[in-house]
């Protein structure tokens, strides 16, 4: 297959073509640009991308930082014609964003130092590596200066108090990477602890060297002397610990010893340092907010009245206010507690949408927290314990002529899988103007233990409002949302189950009176990428067509060779390649194994960069979807990750998606 690879010079719609890409009627035509690898994938005319653009330019809001004295906070936000996020400074309510720290590579967080605000500390990964360093910002000088090792990847994780007397310092984690390996890979991986002074990062100083991945600190005690740690080992099992940070002597709470394994995630320290706020599932099927007597080890139950998972939440910096957010079958709700009771309070009614994160400012008692619905991106409101009164701070940006508010909405709908169990999903219907049976996109989570929550389905719009396209989110056996025994139903020997799940969909799509069961592409990102590939194995005569992106294509390769700091963890869920039976079953529901079964049309799109997924599993998929005659689109950004982050790109990926849609659906759209 040809490859098709030129520069391209163009503004908002004017593209200078390359000569090969001109179809026959010399229509314009919108070039990949030189970082995007191209294969088999026809020229996207012009004429698509003047229709499609505005569709392709929400602009929300992310919350970053609150200033730690003014009413002030950190925003995230991608300004019109950039390509990727910048971060703003936004001092009052719908005021202006003030551009801060401006880069060509994504910035994942940022963070005012604690006392006064006198610097910025940020990560920031190239290329979508994921490799992310730490960089401080003087806003004064508009200096930058990276804080650290190049050859390592790392977290920052808290700040700790300020103390009198004392500069302000961070803890931040470090785990080393495969390129820096004898051979490329590592054995074994150690997590490291730091504790850093931004202003003197060449003084830091190694706290602890913890074994293997998934540690985190979530807080620091008030005086100091203790850190609390997550070990994650699994989605259905973690550990809490804590650390003292003059000795770097560590030891596990949660669970004690002779209790069952469970969930057990670190949250914060109460105000006097006597008790530690945990999110576990320990109770029941739900993870729920538990307040750890550290001198009695005696657990109290805090949410066990709300029948869904907590994950997340903040307490204010007096220890008033507890704010915890709650996922009610996949809708992000708000929850607030009076830590002199301990009971609920009421709240005003909130804007329509899933709410985010939610952090409270240092300075007073007000809370952020972000709205994110099918009426537009993220969205920050700050909210007044005391007053109840809710003010916007941003509102979400669309191109001329676009009202997400008109937007059709999502709705949950059930069917009954193979086995009987009830699988449940997101279902965007289209408007009413299209009539008749409607084409279908089945489009399924990453994780696995992702979940198709209510949201923003952003350049996705486009296909539900302008081209009639019911879109189907499913939250197939081993999404999180809906108790720790549903999350376990696909581990291991029990991967294909999943699968299932998807073939029990498509025979509940056929009973529908307006969803067309001929008509139907499935596609996925990540585990999802997988998912779309294994149901191309095992439903081809079921289904239109399919888009992985960024999917396994085959477990004992993606194994081998993800990342090692992360190699562990995926055993868990997927299995041990190591292990002979395993790796047998691994290699025989691999859909590389089964991929002389594909015989819909598939198109695949891969980062470079990917450290989750190599491009390497795109690759081996696409050459043998194409040996056995399966006609194959491939994409490939040489600058990208694990999914595309700049505009640019994404933009591209959906604008060649809709041509693949419209050839596989039949769609009758220009």
């Amino acid at each position: 297959m040809p490859v098709w690879r030129c520069v391209a010079v163009f503004s908002a719609l004017l593209v200078a073509g390359c000569s090969h890409w001109a179809p026959a009627s010399k229509e314009a035509v919108l070039a990949p640009n030189a970082q995007l690898r191209a294969e088999g994938i026809p020229p996207v005319p012009l004429a698509t991308v003047e229709r499609v653009a505005r569709y392709t330019d929400f602009r929300g809001h992310g919350f970053l930082d609150w200033h730690p004295a003014r009413n002030e906070m950190l925003v995230s936000h991608r300004p019109a014609g950039a390509s990727l996020p910048q971060v703003f400074k936004l001092d009052a309510p719908m005021g202006a964003l003030k551009p801060l720290i401006s880069t060509s590579e994504p910035i994942s967080s940022a963070s005012y130092e604690p006392r006064a605000g006198e610097y910025i500390v940020f990560e920031r990964a190239a290329g979508g590596s994921e490799v992310t360093q730490l960089f401080r910002f003087d806003e004064g000088t508009g200096q930058t200066v990276q804080l650290s090792d190049p050859t390592q990847r790392h977290n920052f994780e808290i700040w700790l108090h300020p103390q009198a007397g004392q500069a302000s310092r961070l803890i931040h984690t470090s785990v080393p990477l495969d390129k820096t390996a004898t051979g490329g890979s590592r054995a074994t991986v150690n997590t490291q602890v730091w504790l850093l002074n931004p202003l003197l990062p060449e003084q830091r100083q190694l706290l602890a060297e913890l074994p293997g991945g998934g540690w985190g600190v979530s807080s620091a005690s008030h005086d100091n002397r203790q850190l609390a740690l997550s070990h994650y080992r699994s989605a259905n099992e973690s550990e809490v610990w804590l650390m003292d940070i003059s000795t770097g002597q560590k030891r596990q709470v949660l669970p004690a010893a002779g209790q069952a394994k469970a969930v057990h995630l670190a949250a914060g320290f109460s105000a006097d340092d006597k008790s530690l706020f945990v999110v576990t599932d320990r109770a029941g099927e739900f993870r729920e907010l538990q307040q750890l007597r550290l001198d009695t080890q005696t657990l109290s139950r805090l949410t066990g009245h709300i029948p869904w998972d907590v994950n997340g939440g903040d307490t204010s910096r007096d220890g008033r206010w507890l704010a915890v957010r709650a996922n009610e079958d996949g809708l992000g709700t708000l929850r607030l507690f009076d830590t002199t009771t301990m009971k609920e309070v009421s709240l005003p009614e909130l804007p329509n949408g899933s709410v985010g994160g939610v952090h409270f400012r240092p300075a007073s008692q007000d809370l952020v927290f972000s709205v994110n619905g099918a009426g537009g991106p993220s969205q920050l409101y700050v909210l007044n314990p005391q007053s109840k009164s809710v003010t916007p701070w941003t509102k979400a940006e669309a191109a001329p002529g676009i009202d997400a508010s008109q937007f059709a909405r999502q709705r949950i709908v059930r069917w009954p899988s193979f086995d009987g169990l009830t699988i449940s999903g997101l279902l965007t219907q289209p408007p009413a103007k299209f009539t008749g049976k409607r084409p279908v996109l089945i489009n399924i989570h990453g994780g696995p233990e992702g979940q198709a929550t209510f949201g923003f389905l952003g350049r996705m719009s486009y296909l539900v409002e302008e081209m009639g396209v019911a879109i189907i989110q499913p939250n197939v056996r081993g999404s999180s949302g809906y108790g720790k025994t549903f999350l376990t139903l696909d581990n291991g020997f029990k991967r294909e189950d999943s699968v299932k799940d998807i073939g029990a969909l498509l025979d509940w799509i056929a009973t529908q009176p307006n969803l067309d069961p001929s008509r139907v592409l499935v596609m996925g990102g990540s585990y999802g990428g997988y998912m779309s590939l294994a149901v191309s194995t095992h439903y081809a005569d079921r289904i239109a067509g399919a888009i992985d992106v960024v999917g396994i294509s085959h477990f004992v390769t993606f194994l081998q060779n993800t990342e090692s700091y992360r190699r562990d963890l995926r055993r868990v869920e997927y299995g041990d390649e190591r292990e002979p039976a395993m790796r047998a079953h691994l290699e025989a529901i691999s859909p590389l194994t089964n991929a002389h079964k594909i015989r819909k049309p598939l198109f695949v799109i891969q980062g470079r960069n990917d450290p989750r997924v190599p491009w390497t599993e795109a690759e081996q998929i696409v050459a043998k979807a194409r040996a056995n005659g399966t006609p194959v689109w491939y994409l490939l950004a040489e600058n990208e990750g694990h999914g595309f982050q700049r505009k640019e790109n994404a933009d591209f990926q959906f604008y060649a998606m809709l041509e693949f849609m419209k050839m596989t659906l039949r769609l009758n759209t220009p």
